[in-house]
């Protein structure tokens, strides 16, 4: 075996590495959480890292019949879909209106979608992938990756992802299985209200700290894993200190805007 051969071996089994490893994550996820919350928004991330470069990942479901976006693995997938939903049309629409599989190898050569193609090139956006999820016979969600390169989901890549959709889809029929009609719609709501919070703060931190979306993104996230607060929670308290208003009692955020330890604006 020459050692080109060797070179082409090394890298296939990294790359599924990375759908082994993200399997066995969401297997995890199944059997640690009974949240419908909870477990989108911990597989927009693994869906995200399932390829090499890591994509961007929006899911997309309907609620009161309107496209809405349940969780997202960073700021900019969520720009993505809300550009689609404010044109009505773009490939995550698409998947969640026809249960097809949207495959946008090359968006500056796409002619589908005129008025969704250039805010997402402008979003750096450059190929997409956008999956069904379904259950039963119903396409519950989509499952969007957005590629930063062209042709980002080629024949491994999207082979690797559809095989870890379709699990996720049986994970989430299992999940959502096991919990009443009454309790999942209550968690929907609330995952919804948490990721309108979250990019309420996100535009906070933003002010506060003159950074992107996408680096007030991470600060949230880096404080909510160092200090074990819900990413919600710590959205929450920005924004009420923002407003004035009296946080709730062993307040985590007293000062936002100061850097320190364990403050948003650290590591920045």
């Amino acid at each position: 075996m020459s050692s080109d051969d060797g070179n082409i071996f090394e890298d296939r089994t990294e790359e599924s590495g990375d759908l082994i490893a993200a399997s066995s994550a969401l297997l995890t996820l199944l059997l640690s959480t009974c949240s419908v919350e909870k477990f989108m928004s911990e597989l927009a991330t693994l869906a995200a890292d399932v390829v090499v470069p890591a994509a961007s990942c929006g899911i997309t479901a309907r609620s009161n019949g309107h496209p809405v976006t349940v969780a997202t693995s960073d700021p900019r997938a969520a720009q993505v879909d809300e550009v689609q939903y404010g044109e009505n049309e773009g490939p995550c629409l698409e998947t969640l209106n026809t249960g097809a599989v949207m495959d946008v190898p090359d968006l500056t050569a796409e002619a589908r979608w005129p008025r969704y193609r250039p805010h997402a090139l402008q979003q750096g956006v450059r190929s997409s992938l956008s999956i069904p999820l379904t259950v039963g016979e119903t396409t519950v969600g989509a499952l969007n990756l957005y590629g930063f390169t062209e042709r980002a989901f080629a024949a491994a890549a999207r082979a690797h992802l559809e095989t870890f959709a379709g699990q996720a889809t049986t994970a989430l029929a299992l999940l959502m299985r096991n919990i009443e009609q009454e309790e999942r719609s209550g968690q929907l709501e609330r995952a919804l209200t948490s990721r309108s919070t979250i990019d309420q703060a996100i535009g906070v931190l933003m002010e506060q700290q003159h950074c992107t979306a996408e680096a007030a993104f991470q600060l949230l996230r880096t404080h909510s894993q160092n200090n074990n607060i819900k990413l919600r929670e710590l959205a929450a308290d920005i924004i009420e200190r923002t407003a004035g208003r009296a946080t709730t009692p062993g307040g985590r955020f007293a000062t936002p805007v100061h850097a320190g330890k364990g403050s948003p604006r650290a590591g920045r």
